[in-house]
């Protein structure tokens, strides 16, 4: 009778902490698209039709993720590089580079200081598709679709313990569930 009693709180205090993790889960969902832009914001449309046919998409709201390459200020705007990262559950951006789809633009025009966007700094975005601008990238040129930013989520960075770094810690973005270590390049 007494395990009976233990498995029934146990199954109790799992599925209150399955209830909170749902609850996290849309809070975060909440701080990347505002109640006020997600009846606009097209989830349908991916980055990759995005790509293919700019001039279709000019003027939709679209949710897209990445990784900052560049940061820049220029005398009337902020402009970001962006290289694409799909979205996973919490619509954080995935670690893997290789399941990139491209790189974008994306600008706002209040001031944000490109020293608060180092190389790296992984973002989720709202931003309207504005059209499209042809940049050097190497020896070719490379066509970015260009977004203007409704709203900018900022993944955080924390420092994570590495048994395997010399140095004993390394940055890297939060996740939402536990850490595990980077692969070594």
């Amino acid at each position: 009778m007494n395990s009976r009693r233990k498995s029934r709180s146990e199954l109790a205090a799992s599925a209150a902490l399955f209830l909170l993790c749902a609850a996290c889960g849309r809070a975060a969902s909440s701080d990347v698209i505002p109640p006020t832009l997600a009846g606009q914001v097209d989830r349908t449309i991916n980055f990759a039709s995005v790509k293919q046919d700019i001039s279709s998409y000019q003027g939709k709201l679209i949710l897209v993720g990445g990784e900052v390459l560049t940061a820049k200020r220029t005398n009337d705007h902020t402009q970001l590089q962006i290289l694409q990262l799909p979205l996973d559950t919490w619509l954080d951006p995935v670690a893997d580079r290789m399941m990139s789809q491209g790189r974008f633009l994306a600008y706002q025009d209040e001031f944000l200081d490109p020293a608060t966007f180092p190389p790296g700094t992984r973002i989720t975005l709202v931003g309207e598709v504005t059209g499209a601008s042809t940049l050097p990238l190497g020896e070719i040129d490379y066509v970015y679709p260009v977004l203007k930013i409704r709203h900018l989520k900022v993944w955080p960075w924390v420092a994570i313990r590495d048994i395997w770094s010399p140095y004993g810690y390394y940055w890297r973005p939060t996740y939402p569930w536990p850490y595990a270590p980077v692969p070594k390049q």
